[in-house]
C-alpha cells in the first residue's frame, strides 16, 4: 500500500505540465510557480497523511481557489489564451475530500454551493445523488434537492420524485412533509402564472382527488407528463395546448397540496399542531385562486378530528379574514364572525386564553398596519378598542402587571416588526406604564 508521500507525489505529478506552462506563458514568474508548487505539496503531505481533517481539505481548497482567482486576472490582463482549469483542480480536490470523509455534511454542503455557483449542473446532480445515498434519513438534504431541482432547472418530475423518495427513509419527519405541500403549491403558482400571462385562464370548477396511490403511498390525482411539463413542446403552441390542459386538470385545484396534507395527517395521527403548520404555510400563498379552497379543507379537517384543540381555533379564526382587506365593505363583519370564534373558544376553554388572546393581538396590529391611510375611523376604533381588551385579556390569563405583553413586544421586534411592537406599547402604557420592562421597551422604541 502507497505511503502518505507516495500518494502526494501522484497527485503533485498530476499537475507539473499545468504549471510549466503557466511559467511559459509568463502568466506566473518562476518564484510564483515554485511557491505553488511547494504549497501544494504541504496541503498533499497533510491530507494524505492519518489523522488529517475535513478542514485541511477546507483550507487546500481555499488556496486552490486563490490560485485559480489569480490565474483568471492575469490572462485578461495579459490577453493570452486561457490554461489550466481551477474549477476541475476544486472539484477533483472536493470529491476527494468526501470519498475520504463521507459522513460530513457540511463538506458535503460545501461541494454542492461551489457546483451550484459554478452552475455545473450535470456535477450537482451526480453530487446530490451521491449524498442522498450516503445520508438517506437527512430531510434537508431530500429538501435541498428537491429545492435546486424547482428554482434551478423548473423541473417538477425530479423535484417531486426526490421528496418522495426522501418521504420513504423520513416519514416522521414532519417539516419534509411541509415543504413537500410547500413545492407542489408552488407548482400551482408558476403554472398558474403562465397561463395567465398566455391568456389561458379561465373560468373552472374544482375537482376533488381521484382514487389511487402514488409511488410512495400518497394518494396523487392522475396527471399525464404534458399536464405537469408543458416543455416538452416543441414549439410555443404546443406549450399552450398543454397549459391549456391543465384547465381541466387537478393540478390547478389544489388536489395534490391537499393529498399531501391527508397523508401527513394520516401519518401523524391527526395532530393538530401540525395542521396548523400547513395552515400557515398555505396562507402565504394568498395570490393563488386555490388556496382559500385548501385552507378550508384544512379548517374541516381540524374541526373533525380535533374539534376542542386551540390550533382549530386559531385555524378557524385566520381563515374568516383571509383574503379580506380593511378597505373591503364585508371586513367589518368578517371581523366580527372572527373576533367571536375566539370568544366562544375562550369561554369553553380558559386555558387557551393566553394563546388566542395573543393570536388575536398579532391579527389586530396587522389590520392596523393595513388600514393607515383608510378615511374609517370607526373601523380603527373598534379595532383599537378590541387590542385594548385582548391585551388584558392576555395578562389576565397570564396573571402577569405588563411582563406578557412586554414578551410580546420584545417577539415583534425581534421579528422585524419595530412598528407593531411600538403600537402595542402605546396602547398598553397606560394600564401597565409602571412596570418597569414597559416602561424601559417604551423608551427604546420611540427613541429608535
Amino acid at each position: 500500500m502507497a505511503g502518505p508521500s507516495d500518494k502526494a507525489r501522484f497527485y503533485l505529478e498530476r499537475s507539473v505540465s499545468e504549471l510549466n506552462e503557466l511559467e511559459r506563458k509568463k502568466i506566473f514568474t518562476k518564484e510564483e510557480i515554485t511557491s505553488i508548487a511547494r504549497k501544494r505539496s504541504d496541503f498533499e503531505h497533510i491530507i494524505n497523511a492519518r489523522g488529517s481533517r475535513p478542514s485541511d481539505y477546507t483550507r487546500y481548497i481555499e488556496f486552490e481557489q486563490n490560485v485559480d482567482a489569480l490565474r483568471r486576472k492575469r490572462i485578461r490582463r495579459l490577453g493570452v489564451k486561457s490554461t489550466g482549469s481551477g474549477q476541475r483542480t476544486v472539484f477533483f480536490l472536493y470529491n476527494r475530500a468526501v470519498r475520504k470523509f463521507s459522513g460530513d455534511l457540511d463538506l458535503w454542503f460545501q461541494y454542492i454551493k461551489f457546483a451550484k455557483r459554478e452552475k455545473a449542473f450535470k456535477k450537482l446532480n451526480e453530487i446530490l445523488t451521491s449524498v442522498v445515498r450516503l445520508h438517506p434519513t437527512n430531510p434537508e438534504i431530500w429538501i435541498y434537492a428537491a429545492q435546486f431541482f424547482m428554482d434551478s432547472q423548473a423541473d417538477i418530475t425530479n423535484a417531486r420524485s426526490y421528496m418522495q423518495r426522501g418521504l420513504r427513509f423520513c416519514k416522521n419527519s414532519q417539516r419534509l412533509w411541509i415543504e413537500y405541500a410547500k413545492l407542489e403549491t408552488i407548482y400551482i403558482g408558476k403554472i398558474a402564472g403562465r397561463r395567465k400571462i398566455l391568456g389561458l385562464d379561465v373560468d373552472r370548477t374544482e375537482e376533488q382527488p381521484e382514487d389511487g396511490l402514488g409511488a410512495d403511498g400518497i394518494a396523487l390525482p392522475k396527471i399525464t407528463a404534458e399536464d405537469v411539463n408543458p416543455s416538452l413542446g416543441q414549439d410555443e403552441s404546443v406549450d399552450e395546448v398543454a397549459l391549456n390542459n391543465l384547465a381541466s386538470a387537478p393540478v390547478l385545484t389544489g388536489a395534490i397540496p391537499i393529498a399531501v396534507f391527508d397523508s401527513a395527517m394520516k401519518q401523524f395521527n391527526n395532530e393538530p399542531t401540525l395542521a396548523e403548520q400547513f395552515f400557515d404555510m398555505f396562507a402565504e400563498f394568498g395570490q393563488l385562486t386555490c388556496i382559500h379552497h385548501i385552507l378550508q379543507h384544512v379548517v374541516e379537517h381540524l374541526q373533525k378530528a380535533s374539534p376542542q384543540a386551540v390550533s382549530t381555533t386559531v385555524c378557524a379564526f385566520q381563515l374568516q379574514l383571509f383574503g379580506f382587506h380593511p378597505s373591503d365593505p364585508s371586513f367589518p363583519h368578517a371581523l366580527q364572525t372572527s373576533l367571536d370564534i375566539l370568544t366562544t373558544a375562550m369561554n369553553e376553554s380558559p386555558k387557551s386564553k393566553s394563546r388566542l388572546s395573543e393570536v388575536a393581538i398579532r391579527k389586530i396590529l396587522l389590520t392596523l398596519a393595513e388600514a393607515e391611510g383608510i378615511e374609517e375611523p370607526a373601523l380603527r376604533r373598534v379595532l383599537s378598542a378590541s387590542l385594548r381588551k385582548y391585551c388584558r385579556s392576555l395578562e389576565d390569563a397570564t396573571k402577569s402587571s405588563g411582563d406578557a405583553i412586554v414578551r410580546l413586544a420584545e417577539i415583534l421586534q425581534e421579528a422585524g416588526d419595530a412598528s407593531g411592537a411600538t403600537k402595542l406599547i402605546r396602547v398598553t402604557s397606560q394600564d401597565w406604564g409602571t412596570n418597569e420592562r414597559h416602561a424601559e421597551l417604551q423608551r427604546v422604541l420611540l427613541d429608535t
